[in-house]
């Protein structure tokens, strides 16, 4: 039995599709498991069953632990982080789970800070430190990230960033629980870090010029000063203040620190990772 924190999240709704593609028993976990219960049935997977869990109650993880074998974990990133995420780590092994797939962030460097990844960092170390079996994978920028520029493309054929001309890794949010699932169920892909990215880097002046094909009209990219563009996710995003500075952090790496692609999602899953053209192509609708 496999259980899933962070079930009702984007990387957790898809790993829950891939195992019920794959007829591997498992129990979705959450603070709201009606919800998780709904979708599950209406999808016929009987293999899959709904339980409530929540990252800051033990006793409830406890009961959502028993008799499972393997915890996929990703929780939304948030200042308590370490706190949480440690505790369900603590939690796993007392309850007797033999090994962890944990969802990280690319690897912390001092050079240029991401105050984020450093919280992972400090989770990956008590991961290691707690002797359980687990596989760390570090995905670079979700593609499904860009949606949120969907309302000022949408209202204004314009979205904003601070990276000028950088070229990004990003990857589809459904290639990293495929990997997942790949690590739950292939016990030879277990006990490892993977590092997950496409297979091209791309500036967001690029993805401009991809979007204003897909949507048939003319999308600019406006490159802002890092303070403007902070003071613009909190003002106008409504971002607390700690993700502002996250966001502003990772684009400052990418810029700090070239990025390039891995082949870990096609050694994996013997196939390429999926390509950001066909994502913009699916969601064009989320942009118009």
């Amino acid at each position: 039995m496999i259980v899933i924190m962070g079930a009702s999240g984007t990387i957790g709704q898809a790993l829950l599709q891939r195992l019920g593609e794959l007829g591997v028993p498992a129990r979705a976990l959450g603070r709201e498991p009606e919800k998780l219960h709904a979708q599950i049935k209406s999808y016929g997977w009987p293999h899959i069953e709904a339980a409530y869990a929540d990252a800051a109650d033990s006793e409830s993880l406890h009961r959502a632990f028993v008799g499972a074998s393997q915890l996929f974990l990703v929780l939304s990133n948030s200042p308590a982080q370490i706190k949480l995420e440690t505790s369900v780590i603590h939690q796993a092994v007392e309850t007797g789970i033999e090994h962890i797939v944990k969802i990280s962030s690319p690897a912390f460097h001092p050079s240029a800070p991401v105050a984020v990844a450093g919280w992972h960092q400090e989770i990956e170390r008590n991961l290691a430190e707690s002797g359980i079996t687990h596989t760390v994978l570090r995905p670079y920028a979700f593609m499904q990230n860009l949606l949120r520029f969907g309302p000022t493309i949408a209202a204004e054929e314009v979205f904003f960033g601070a990276m000028g001309q950088t070229a990004c890794n990003f990857v589809d949010c459904r290639d990293i629980a495929d990997v997942a699932a790949e690590a739950l169920t292939n016990r030879e892909a277990t006990g490892r870090v993977y590092t997950l990215t496409g297979s091209e880097t791309f500036s967001y002046p690029q993805i401009a010029d991809k979007l204003s094909v897909v949507l048939a009209r003319p999308i600019r990219y406006i490159n802002l000063y890092t303070e403007v563009l902070r003071r613009d996710l909190i003002e106008r995003g409504g971002m607390p203040s700690w993700l502002a500075n996250h966001v502003v952090e990772i684009q400052a790496m990418a810029i700090a620190l070239p990025e390039t692609p891995t082949d870990d999602v096609a050694r994996l899953l013997g196939r390429a990772p999926r390509t950001l053209d066909a994502f913009l192509r699916e969601h064009a609708g989320h942009f118009r």
